[in-house]
C-alpha cells in the first residue's frame, strides 16, 4: 500500500477512532498555539493531551502542516537533508546503495521519510540511513532465510529492517558490490 493510500485510509476512519474528523483536528492544531509545521510537536501534542493513536497522529500532523504551508520534499530532498553538513562525505556511499537496490528490477524505486531513506517493490526491502560513527546504515527486510554474512546483525528498531550492516565512509566499489547478493535476497523477499 502506497503512503498516499494508507494516509487516505487513516483519513477515512478518523472521526470512528478519534471523534473528530480530519479538518476538525487540523483546526484544533491551528488554534493550539502550536507551530502546525513541527510535525514532531504536533504529534506529541495529540498524544500527550488528547490520546490520539499513532497513525492518527501523523496524519493530523501531517494535514496541519500541509495546510500551513509545508510541501513533502522528493525522495532527494529528504536524501539532501539526511546527508547535509558533517554527514555530506557519506551521500556517495547513500548513493551508491540505494543504485544497486533500484537496479534489481523495474518495480523497485526509492521513496523519502525523514530518518532513512527506503527502497521498496510491493513493500520495503532495503533502507538506507546515516549511521553511527561515520557510517552508512543499510536495513534489509528478510521475510525468509537470513542470508549468512558475519556483517548482519538483528535491526533494533530501524525502518522495518529486520536485519543490518554499517559500511565505513572509506567503502570502496568491493565493499558496495559485496551486499549484492543480500539486497538481492531481500529484493526476492520483498515482491
Amino acid at each position: 500500500m502506497e503512503p498516499a493510500d494508507m494516509m487516505a485510509a487513516v483519513t477515512d476512519s478518523m472521526r470512528e477512532r478519534t471523534g473528530r474528523t480530519l479538518e476538525e483536528w487540523v483546526a484544533l492544531v491551528q488554534e493550539s498555539g502550536l507551530d502546525p509545521v513541527d510535525q514532531k510537536a504536533v504529534r506529541t501534542w495529540l498524544r500527550d493531551v488528547h490520546g490520539v493513536p499513532q497513525n492518527s497522529q501523523w496524519a493530523v500532523a501531517d494535514a496541519a502542516a500541509t495546510a500551513a504551508g509545508w510541501e513533502r520534499p522528493d525522495p532527494d530532498g529528504y536524501t539532501d537533508t539526511l546527508y547535509a553538513g558533517s554527514k555530506a562525505h557519506l551521500r556517495p556511499i547513500h548513493d551508491a546503495v540505494v543504485t544497486l537496490a533500484e537496479g534489481l528490477g523495474e518495480d523497485a524505486h526509492r521513496e523519502g521519510r525523514g530518518t532513512y531513506i527506503p527502497v521498496v517493490r510491493r513493500t520495503q526491502f532495503v533502507a538506507v540511513a546515516p549511521g553511527p560513527r561515520e557510517t552508512v546504515r543499510v536495513g534489509f527486510r528478510f521475510r525468509g532465510e537470513v542470508p549468512d554474512d558475519e556483517r548482519l546483525s538483528p535491526a533494533k528498531g530501524f525502518a522495518q529492517a529486520s536485519h543490518w550492516l554499517h559500511l565505513s565512509a572509506d567503502a570502496d566499489e568491493d565493499d558496495l558490490r559485496s551486499i549484492g547478493p543480500l539486497l538481492e535476497a531481500a529484493y526476492s523477499q520483498n515482491g
